[in-house]
């Protein structure tokens, strides 16, 4: 029986084409330069994050801007940068902070 149920598996002829397909579908963009009252914005709400918050840090990475949603595990103000859950952001590279506990 088990051996029937094989050969109607998926089969990939191209292995890593459709990876290949994705990632030239991928549109790169340029990192934008905040202007000074940005800047103090995204200052202010980083002054606002604390350990063990939930907050969705919008950041550049790999030549786009993604949407990263958790708790924040671990705030590093020596290295600039934060981690939520297992993903390390940079101060430099956060376009905005959005929180319950996070205001304007």
């Amino acid at each position: 029986m088990v051996e029937r149920a094989k050969q109607f598996a998926p089969f990939a002829a191209l292995r890593g084409y459709y990876d290949l397909i994705r990632e030239r579908e991928r549109v790169i963009v340029d990192k934008i330069e905040f202007p000074e009252d940005m800047t103090e914005i995204i200052s202010r709400k980083l002054g606002q994050v604390e350990k063990g918050m939930m907050v969705e840090i919008i950041h550049y990475a790999d030549g786009e801007y993604i949407s990263t949603k958790g708790i924040v595990s671990e705030f590093d103000t020596i290295g600039h940068s934060l981690t939520i859950v297992k993903t390390k952001i940079l101060f430099d590279d956060i376009f905005d902070i959005i929180g319950e506990e996070i205001g304007e």
